[in-house]
């Protein structure tokens, strides 16, 4: 791809965001665009991101035998009055509502009533059981607190699975190997997190827990043991059973001796038992013959929030300052940034074949071709597209060499001309 192509914005960064400076930046290079307050569009570069996240789920999940399936957006407000939820949404404002003659209707806030009329046709017996269904898209929420750019936003793209299980014990099953998918997605995408007991808030349940990552920016306040590693959200010490639930369900007696720290939550988890079946008539035939609801769970992951927390813990610095991002290579937009000075015509022509020699391998790089550029603000730009190794096509190329620098550890090694392309296949296999 040419840099000329995807609309990168080169300028002097002056004072960014204190809290979230790479968003900012995104922003002022022309690489996320605000609509409105919570509302955003992405550029090519983040795109190919959040595209790259959404993937590594995908595939993950799909590894641990979920389905994926598409659920609508617009959603008839009729199923939310079959499980009685549709009231609180409406009176706390956080549904977007289409009002017709044809039928009300509701952009998704979340699917939990969605994929139970979806089951409900496709899971009639115990034999069709147990079940996880997913998709990764839009979600619709008005937030009041909208904050953090895509943090929070009011429209946001992220994964929903759903459990559907005849017995406690086989939704216990599913649960935990729920967790282990998570563990191996977050880790794959580069991420520390750890479950943390949560309040099921809106969704309900019996039990909830939520995927945080200690970090500055967050807005949660988590509480940890660090002798058994347990964890949970000060907000379930406002429940009135606090003592008991907490007791009875991760086996803290002591939360005095719980040290506190700023955490961000990148996904949730919840046992929902009966809640949706029972209210939405979800019903199974069982082995006898009889008539069950199902016993559900639901799983997410913030996939536009996990998008800017990534971005926003990818920042390189240098002498203690701002110096751009390197994204973890399993999600970067592009491995390569390769640079040429536009006005000598030798140089910019052996980069530009090496562009077209790696396309032609299903290599994709970046090849800034942009002109009137100085080669020191295309490395600086270069620094801001994530990235993990930029390749200066110049002075050493008359010595038969090039330099690929690591953005991450500033490392730059010299590479032969001839054995160029061998060797960034080489980097790609690692």
């Amino acid at each position: 791809m040419k840099v000329s192509n995807i609309g990168l914005i080169s300028q002097k960064l002056g004072d960014l965001d204190s809290q979230f400076p790479v968003q900012d930046m995104l922003l002022r290079t022309g690489q996320l665009e605000q609509y409105s307050g919570g509302i955003f569009g992405l550029g090519h570069i983040p795109y190919l991101v959040e595209q790259n996240i959404k993937a590594i789920i995908s595939k993950i999940l799909t590894k641990h035998n979920c389905v994926e399936v598409s659920l609508p957006l617009l959603q008839p407000e009729k199923i939310w009055a079959d499980s009685g939820r549709l009231q609180k949404y409406v009176e706390n404002g956080q549904m977007f509502r289409c009002l017709t003659d044809k039928g009300n209707f509701c952009l998704a806030p979340t699917a939990e009533e969605a994929i139970v009329e979806f089951a409900m046709k496709r899971l009639t017996s115990h034999k069709d059981l147990p079940k996880v269904f997913f998709q990764i898209g839009a979600k619709f929420r008005n937030e009041i607190r909208h904050r953090g750019y895509l943090l929070r936003g009011k429209s946001f793209d992220m994964m929903d699975a759903y459990s559907f299980c005849k017995t406690q014990d086989e939704q216990n099953a599913i649960y935990d190997e729920m967790k282990a998918a998570y563990k191996e997605i977050f880790e794959e995408l580069g991420l520390a997190v750890q479950p943390v007991a949560a309040d099921n808030g809106d969704i309900g349940g019996d039990k909830s827990e939520e995927y945080m990552s200690i970090s500055p920016i967050g807005e949660d306040n988590v509480l940890i043991d660090t002798k058994t590693g347990i964890a949970l959200n000060s907000e379930l010490l406002e429940r009135k059973d606090a003592k008991e639930y907490l007791e009875k369900t991760y086996n803290l007696t002591d939360i005095n001796a719980l040290e506190q720290k700023k955490a961000i939550e990148l996904g949730h988890i919840f046992d929902l038992g009966k809640k949706y079946s029972s209210t939405m008539n979800g019903i199974y035939i069982d082995s006898d013959g009889k008539q069950q609801n199902y016993i559900m769970g639901c799983y997410g992951i913030g996939v536009s929030r996990t998008l800017a927390y990534l971005y926003e813990n990818s920042i390189v610095t240098k002498d203690g300052k701002f110096d751009g991002i390197c994204l973890p290579k399993s999600v970067a937009p592009y491995l390569f940034y390769i640079i040429a000075k536009t006005d000598d015509e030798e140089k910019f022509a052996i980069a530009n074949n090496l562009h077209n020699s790696l396309n032609e391998l299903g290599i994709n790089v970046l090849f800034d071709d942009r002109k009137d550029i100085s080669i020191g603000a295309k490395i600086k730009d270069a620094k801001l597209t994530g990235v993990s190794y930029i390749i200066v096509m110049g002075k050493s190329l008359d010595e038969g060499f090039v330099e690929i620098e690591e953005l991450k550890t500033g490392e730059k090694i010299r590479v032969a001309t001839a054995d160029l392309v061998k060797e960034m296949c080489n980097v790609l296999k690692n």
